[in-house]
């Protein structure tokens, strides 16, 4: 299944991977910029799980938190973040994968938390060995998108490492975290079956940050989500049930976009207002961590 979003100068296309993935990776996406004249299109990423993005030929430069601008590599993986992503394009096309906490298991040989907020790159870094070979496989044969994301599929299987005695544990707190009810680490704990110091580890080696910090996220991109949906809305009727306030919900925006929400809405988003429609049609979510996991 694929769905498209297109503006004047981003086209995106996204793909839900095949049944035996989508346990590990939430969606296979290409981004196509064009018509920049040598310039550049910005925005700004929310929060999110790791993204594997793979740019043969296309300039990005991007910034984490209060991070300086940078180029990004060819085959970069971004860790699970906890703040924005800045970033700007030129003409070109690139491709992202996004991986569920399940997935950073199988397909990273490092935990989590030592790659939150940073990027690393796939071609230099032993960890990331088994994802090293998606990046030559864009230019192997047709470069339709078709054919790059099948190859894409292809290389995914083959990097996928055995399943660890830990999945079952991951996948329930996986659900526990998308379930809209739940707003405490006490809550957490009981809905995944773990001990609240299991919890705590395991979010750490796999999810990448501490429960507390989970549920804040999930609480305010759940908020956020409704806004990228429709920008038309005012930001007092996105709030999540679970904020006690609209004060509340700017100091949590502050926290992980680094700006007020006026301040972002405000701002053009040619990319990911793209992406939330299109992500939604195809994934049934506007963001990444919202997304439901299978089971292994």
């Amino acid at each position: 299944m694929s769905g498209g979003a297109a503006s004047d100068r981003v086209a995106l296309r996204f793909f839900l991977p095949p049944e035996d993935l989508r346990p590990f990776i939430t969606t296979i996406y290409m981004l196509e910029v064009s018509g920049c004249g040598g310039g550049w299109i910005e925005d700004r990423l929310h929060p999110e799980w790791a993204n594997l993005r793979l740019i043969p030929d296309m300039s990005i430069e991007a910034a984490i938190g209060d991070a300086p601008m940078a180029g990004v590599s060819a085959a970069v993986m971004t860790g699970p973040t906890s703040v924005s992503t800045h970033f700007r394009a030129r003409d070109g096309v690139s491709w992202g994968i996004g991986l569920l906490p399940m997935g950073w298991a199988r397909f990273v040989d490092a935990p989590a938390d030592a790659y939150a907020d940073r990027p690393a790159d796939v071609m230099q870094d032993p960890a990331m060995a088994r994802l090293a070979p998606l990046l030559g496989s864009l230019d192997a044969g047709s470069r339709t998108p078709a054919a790059r994301r099948d190859r894409l599929v292809d290389h995914l299987r083959r990097a996928l490492a055995p399943p660890t005695p830990r999945e079952p544990e991951i996948l329930r707190l996986e659900l526990a975290l998308v379930d809209t009810s739940i707003h405490t680490v006490s809550g957490l704990a009981e809905k995944a079956e773990l001990s609240v110091r299991t919890l705590e580890r395991l979010s750490a080696s796999v999810f990448g940050f501490p429960p507390q910090l989970l549920l804040r996220r999930q609480r305010f991109l759940r908020s956020l989500a409704q806004f990228m949906l429709d920008p038309s809305l005012k930001w007092i009727e996105t709030l999540d049930g679970h904020y006690h306030d609209q004060a509340h919900f700017v100091r949590d925006f502050k926290r992980f976009m680094g700006m007020s929400p006026s301040e972002y809405a405000r701002l053009p988003h040619p990319v990911l207002g793209a992406a939330a429609h299109a992500r939604m049609a195809v994934a049934g979510e506007a963001l990444q961590v919202l997304h439901r996991p299978d089971a292994p």
